[in-house]
């Protein structure tokens, strides 16, 4: 076989091969809690929890989660995850991740909030990725609005 036909037949099972990874679609990821943990000095460190869904047929492999939560338009906290497993296909699973928030970042926070009364509706952005070596690596975002709720008159 000549080198241009031999060139020419592996660019063409290249180019086969590539377009098989387009058609994943892309995973759900909700925040469904968040429970406190030690921290060190002035640092505050949390636990969240991420509900993580497959809509695709295979199963995905992660083996790490890093992630940034956002909290009104400014960073808020960061958090990483050696943590791996699956989520089977068309599954879910629960994902825990220890995420630190710095006494700079409650500064921003406070400075960022600063004559607004009452905060009621706190939009927040979830950024991050699971860990599968160079073809799996899974980016995902969440956003929404955390509602805090009035508190409650006394009498």
């Amino acid at each position: 076989m000549r080198p241009t036909r031999l060139a020419a037949l592996l660019l063409s099972l290249l180019l086969a091969g590539c377009a098989g990874f387009g058609t994943r679609d892309p995973l759900q990821v909700d925040l469904a809690g968040m429970e406190p943990i030690p921290g060190e000095g002035l640092e505050m460190r949390f636990n969240l929890k991420l509900r993580v869904q497959n809509p695709n047929e295979s199963a995905i492999r992660y083996s790490g989660v890093a992630l940034e939560l956002d909290l009104n338009d400014l960073p808020l906290a960061s958090g990483v995850s050696s943590q791996g497993g699956t989520v089977a296909g068309f599954g879910e699973t629960l994902i825990e991740v220890p995420v630190t928030i710095s006494a700079f970042s409650v500064l921003r926070q406070a400075w960022g909030l600063t004559g607004v009364s009452p905060v009621q509706n706190v939009p927040y952005a979830l950024r991050g990725k699971l860990g599968g070596g160079f073809w799996g690596t899974r980016r995902f975002t969440d956003a929404g609005v955390l509602r805090i709720p009035e508190p409650m008159d006394t009498p």
